[in-house]
């Protein structure tokens, strides 16, 4: 509660500072001829962000830190019969600690020291958010003053503002950039711990995926089986017959609402077509297990054919019909972005609006199209529920989608799940098909980069 009366009012004492900014600039002129440096909405915004930002660092190291300061304060008060353990029974400690101050039970008695500590901690960390909160505002107070005091019209607010939203953009630059690297190295160092373990020739080309250890040494395939082949083939079958749905679904009804319906009727058909991507992937998993899956497996007894109650055909339709949104509507926003100017020059050479379509909008939205599919490929690539619910956890190398397969999501999320030892290959060998999986979409990615830039030089 605290912390959100500090953000209510650093957001009125931002705003406040910044129509102080203004009026004081006006005010510094007078009826003088003398021309402020800058507009007075800089100063406006000056005054604001003095208001503002000082107290919001504050806030965002106090979130940052609050939890271990006081949890320190609150282990350096208990005996030295609880706090003397190793790593394992520290952190059980700081979990019991976390459990009781938070009112979880723990099923079974806590120690009255252990009590008394979650009692402490929940204080220290009440009157740490009270102190918060009269620090952040006697700063935010200040930077007001201070920047107001400050404001003649000799001032450099636009520069200094300008410098400060820099400064601002690369922080966040920076916290996408250094995110994305930490994924990367997290995933890097486990896979190779995984690839000390099992040869990675034997991952990448084995045909034969049994991940489960056996409990006795003298069992066949004791060390498990870890060839990621079956699980590759799963994931480009069910990719596949996904691309095969939405991308001539979602083109078309993209080239329709652009280029042939009504302005009132796409107005209707977008956001209707756009309900498909609001729907939760468990709701489509329990349509393509209960709906689509048996659906598959009648028609194809009915044939004569043998289908499996699981198939990756079932999974993948559905799949496909949950990505046509992002197809659609990224293709009709491209689409619309074409100059007209093509259009009526494609015209006035006599081509029929069909073939303006075919030879002068879709190659020149092309780039635009391509990142719309490469979008809906790693959407599909990266599905694990309706796999799971639809295509079923069985590592089966084939083409025909009949049959039932698994794929590398599913597989990393079916090893992840529960109480696990990372220390174990069947374990690690998620984060090898994690690698796996991030080099591919790297590669997809570099290669659309690619197409779009060759086609682009065509048409600048």
């Amino acid at each position: 509660m605290q912390l959100t009366v500090l953000l209510i009012i650093l957001a009125l004492l931002t705003v406040i500072g910044y129509q102080m900014g203004r009026s004081r600039a006006v005010a510094s002129v007078g009826g003088r001829i003398v021309e402020l440096h800058s507009v007075p909405s800089y100063h406006g915004f000056y005054v604001a962000l003095w208001a503002g930002l000082p107290a919001l660092l504050l806030f965002a190291f106090w979130g940052a830190s609050e939890g271990w300061l006081v949890m320190q304060m609150v282990l350096s008060g208990l005996p030295d019969r609880l706090v003397n353990g190793d790593a394992q029974s520290l952190g059980l400690l700081r979990a019991d600690i976390l459990n009781l101050a938070h009112g979880v039970t723990t099923g079974r008695e806590p120690d009255p020291e252990v009590v008394a500590a979650a009692e402490r901690y929940v204080r220290l960390h009440a009157l740490g958010d009270w102190s918060l909160l009269v620090i952040g505002c006697c700063v935010a107070i200040g930077g007001l003053l201070y920047a107001r005091r400050r404001i003649d019209p000799d001032l450099r607010a636009r520069n200094r503002v300008e410098r400060t939203v820099n400064i601002a953009l690369v922080i966040c630059s920076l916290v996408a950039i250094l995110t994305t690297i930490g994924i990367v190295l997290s995933l890097l160092f486990e896979a190779i711990r995984f690839f000390a373990v099992v040869n990675p020739l034997e991952f990448l080309f084995g045909t034969h995926w049994s991940p489960q250890m056996a409990m006795r040494a003298d069992q066949v395939g004791s060390s498990g089986s870890f060839g990621a082949i079956p699980l590759f083939a799963g994931t480009l079958l069910i990719t596949g017959i996904a691309m095969v749905v939405a991308v001539p679904v979602g083109l078309m009804a993209a080239i329709f609402m652009s280029e042939y319906a009504s302005p009132g009727l796409r107005t209707w058909l977008k956001p209707i077509l756009e309900v498909l991507a609001g729907i939760p992937t468990v709701v489509y998993g329990f349509f393509a297990a209960l709906t689509m899956a048996p659906f598959v497996r009648d028609v194809g007894n009915s044939l004569g054919l043998s289908v499996s109650s699981e198939s990756a055909l079932a999974a993948g339709f559905v799949m496909g019909v949950m990505i046509i949104p992002f197809v659609s509507s990224l293709s009709d926003d491209v689409i619309n972005a074409v100059p007209q100017s093509l259009r009526d020059g494609s015209y006035g050479l006599g081509a029929t609006k069909s073939e303006t379509i075919r030879l002068v909008v879709l190659p020149a939205a092309l780039p635009g199209i391509v990142a719309a599919i490469m979008l809906a490929v790693s959407r599909a690539i990266g599905e694990t529920m309706i796999v799971t619910m639809a295509a079923g956890l069985t590592a089966n190398l084939t083409a025909n989608p009949l049959d039932a397969v698994t794929t590398v999501t599913t597989q990393i999320a079916t090893l992840l799940v529960g109480d696990q030892e990372f220390d174990s290959p069947k374990t690690l060998s998620a984060f090898g098909l994690g690698l796996v999986l991030f080099v591919v979409t790297l590669t997809l990615n570099m290669v659309a980069l690619r197409v779009v830039q060759k086609y682009r030089e065509k048409y600048d």
